[in-house]
C-alpha cells in the first residue's frame, strides 16, 4: 500500500499498466536501494537495534531486500516484518475494506528499537500517518525513520523520508507505477498518465 492513491498510486499485482515512460529500470532499482541500504548504515551507525518494517505490499518485499544489503556490508541479520495500515487509513468510510491482518512483527518486537519504515512510494502522506498510527499500537520505538524508493512530492501532510532512492518530480494527475520481481515479475518504475494493459 503506498501514498500515491488517487491518481498516483503503484498499482497492486496484476493492475494495468500505466502509459509513460520509465524513470528506474531494474538497474537502477537495485543501485536505488544498495545507496538507501548505506544510508541507513551511516545514519545508525551500523546495524545494531536496527528493525525494518514493510508496508504491503511492496514496501515489504523493499525491507527484505534492503535488510539483505545491510547484511552484505555488516554480516548482520536486521530484524524485519510487516506492519498492516489498512484499518488506519482515514479514507476508510470512502473505500470500505475487508480487514485481512497483515502484520508480522519480528521477534524481540520494537520497544526501544531504531524502526525503519519502508514503503515504494511516498506522496501524500497518508499512508505514513496510518503507518505511524498502527506502530503506537505495537510498542514504543526510541527512533521511527521512513525509507522510500520514490519520493513523488505532493505531500498533504507534514511528513517526509529520511532515505529516498529516487526523487521523482510528477505532476499531481500523474500514476507513477513500481512493480518488483518478488510481486510483479519484473522490475521498474514508470510515470505517466493512467493507460491501459
Amino acid at each position: 500500500m503506498t501514498d500515491t492513491q488517487s491518481p498516483g498510486e503503484a498499482p497492486p499485482a496484476g493492475a494495468p499498466s500505466i502509459e509513460g515512460r520509465t524513470v528506474l529500470a531494474d538497474q537502477d532499482v537495485s543501485r536505488a536501494l544498495r545507496r538507501v541500504a548505506h544510508e541507513i548504515l551511516e545514519g545508525n551507525k551500523g546495524a545494531d537495534g536496527l528493525v525494518l518494517l514493510g508496508i504491503p505490499t511492496r514496501g515489504v518485499a523493499l525491507a527484505h531486500r534492503l535488510a539483505a544489503l545491510i547484511k552484505g556490508v555488516e554480516g548482520t541479520d536486521v530484524p524485519t516484518g510487516s506492519l498492516d495500515i489498512t484499518m488506519y487509513r482515514d479514507d476508510l468510510r470512502k473505500q470500505p475494506v475487508r480487514a485481512v491482518e497483515t502484520t508480522e512483527l519480528p521477534e524481540g518486537g520494537i520497544d526501544g528499537k531504531v524502526v525503519i519504515l519502508v514503503d515504494d512510494v511516498l506522496f501524500s502522506g497518508r499512508t505514513v500517518r496510518a503507518a505511524l498510527d498502527s506502530l503506537a499500537d505495537y510498542g514504543r520505538p526510541r527512533i521511527v525513520r521512513l525509507a522510500v524508493l520514490v519520493d513523488r512530492g505532493h505531500r498533504e501532510l507534514p511528513i517526509r523520508a529520511d532515505y529516498v532512492g529516487k526523487n521523482l518530480p510528477t505532476a499531481k494527475s500523474e500514476r507513477v507505477a513500481v512493480r518488483l520481481a518478488e510481486v510483479d515479475g519484473h522490475e521498474e518504475v514508470r510515470i505517466g498518465a493512467p493507460g491501459r494493459p
